[in-house]
């Protein structure tokens, strides 16, 4: 497991306020984070008079070119759009088939909560944060964005830290919802020539009452590739044992997991994704219609005792060219060395 390492002195932060039905992801003064070679931009959208976003959204940019956008919707933040270094986006953001699939995402469902009643006894709750509605009776709940920091460690370097509240459903004796997670991510932006690389860092910490995360298949890491990506468009799914396609790689365990497809006048594009030590050795769920999950809680699930936590990882690889022009082998190769050498 990777620890999180704290933010330094220089830093912004971008703070997130209960709006009619979404928080919005706000700047001060409206203006734009400056930094040496990042700039994080408030979207701006104008709107009729009584009218309201139905998400918000920061983009980053590197350069003056914006790479990705961090967003909240109604349910859950998420990172969409997203960029190849060469300026095309890859992931769909709510799709027909599957609206709660939003582009670059962490969700879970079936989160079980133990409250008291009695000194000794306790009744089970048990809830729903990656499906949008009520699903096999899990009540859905909503992933609330409270706070945002950004520092530049490097030129090509921006840490993003979110606080985020995993809130129940509005019920009895709970007006606003329980809040049963305390959430920290953090967000590695490394832009470059051919790939944009993003580490997604989940720590979960359980309120005031234990929980059960899992066992689902739905959850934990998800992204949503657009449909030039998917197999069932013409696109490739490849994984490092040399497997191809839904099939033959989810259930499998890899090293990594790539999406890769022919945009317009036959450019190409394509996402990766490498596990951290903290989520290797768990098997991938992969779909030829374009969707790449992995996935610890997918066969057992993980109790934390009230304050407790875990954290899980994931590197992003934003690529232009198909699997091997992009030389994913060797940025999976790069990637390991650079984990051992931060365990040493």
């Amino acid at each position: 497991m990777i620890a999180s390492r704290s933010v330094g002195p220089s830093r912004t932060t971008l703070t997130g306020h209960s709006g009619r039905d979404v928080p919005r992801l706000q700047i001060q003064r409206r203006q734009a984070v400056l930094v040496k070679s990042f700039s994080i931009l408030e979207d701006q959208v104008d709107l009729a008079r009584g009218a309201w976003a139905a998400s918000h959204r920061l983009g980053v940019h590197w350069r003056g070119k914006r790479i990705l956008s961090l967003s909240q919707g109604p349910f859950r933040p998420y990172l969409y759009p997203v960029f190849t270094p060469a300026g095309f986006a890859v992931t769909s953001e709510s799709p027909a088939d599957h609206p709660h699939h939003n582009s670059i995402w962490v969700a879970l469902d079936r989160v079980r909560c133990r409250f008291p009643y009695s000194s000794d006894e306790t009744e089970e709750g048990t809830y729903n944060f990656y499906v949008n509605e009520t699903f096999q009776g899990r009540a859905p709940g909503r992933i609330l964005t409270t706070a945002v920091e950004s520092e530049e460690l490097a030129p090509d370097h921006l840490r993003m830290r979110l606080n985020l509240q995993w809130r129940g459903p509005e019920e009895w004796a709970a007006a606003r919802g329980r809040v049963l997670i305390n959430e920290t991510r953090t967000l590695d932006v490394r832009p470059g020539k051919g790939v944009n690389l993003i580490d997604v860092r989940s720590r979960l910490e359980a309120g005031r009452w234990g929980l059960h995360l899992g066992p689902t298949r739905h959850g934990f890491f998800g992204v949503r590739l657009i449909e030039a990506l998917s197999v069932t468009h013409g696109g490739q799914l490849v994984d490092s044992e040399g497997r191809e396609g839904g099939r033959e790689i989810s259930r499998e365990e890899a090293g990594w997991v790539d999406g890769s497809g022919t945009l317009g006048r036959g450019i190409r594009a394509g996402v990766s994704l490498f596990p951290h030590p903290s989520t290797a050795g768990y098997p991938w769920y992969v779909t030829d219609w374009g969707t790449l999950t992995l996935n610890p809680m997918a066969k057992l699930f993980w109790s934390l005792g009230p304050g407790d936590g875990i954290e899980f990882g994931i590197r992003v690889a934003v690529h232009d060219g198909d699997v091997r022009e992009a030389r994913i082998g060797e940025l999976y190769r790069a990637f390991r060395e650079e984990i051992e050498g931060e365990s040493r």
